[in-house]
């Protein structure tokens, strides 16, 4: 069982970063992938990023790449989501996934209660 907690949510205005953290529990946080997706008001949840478990690789969605990068502190059991450059249309909550794999549709097994993210314009 792994408990996923995230944190760093916020306003900001167009243009500014974000810095959102996952905090996992538990002492198998290095066995799994790790993914960031969003929801936004009347749409559907949608994959953000993806890291495996050893942080060696890395998969963004179009919609964020080049403007967000995942990461993770094994040490800290914490996975990370910089967000840059940000635009109105990256509002939503964002929610962090664990599982032995990330589906881009699917997720993860574990889930966090999700962080809101508003970016005006």
């Amino acid at each position: 069982q792994v408990q996923l907690v995230e944190s760093g949510g916020g306003l900001v205005q167009a243009g500014g970063s974000l810095r959102l953290s996952c905090a996992a529990s538990g002492r198998t946080f290095t066995r799994y992938a790790m993914g960031w997706f969003r929801q936004a008001p009347g749409k559907e949840r949608e994959f953000v990023a993806r890291i495996s478990s050893t942080g060696g690789t890395t998969v963004y969605s179009d919609a964020v790449k080049g403007r967000f990068t995942i990461s993770r502190d094994n040490a800290k059991n914490t996975v990370y989501l910089q967000m840059n450059s940000l635009k109105p249309e990256d509002t939503a909550v964002y929610y962090c996934a664990a599982g032995r794999l990330i589906s881009t549709s699917s997720g993860g097994d574990y889930w966090g209660q999700g962080t809101q993210v508003t970016v005006s314009a």
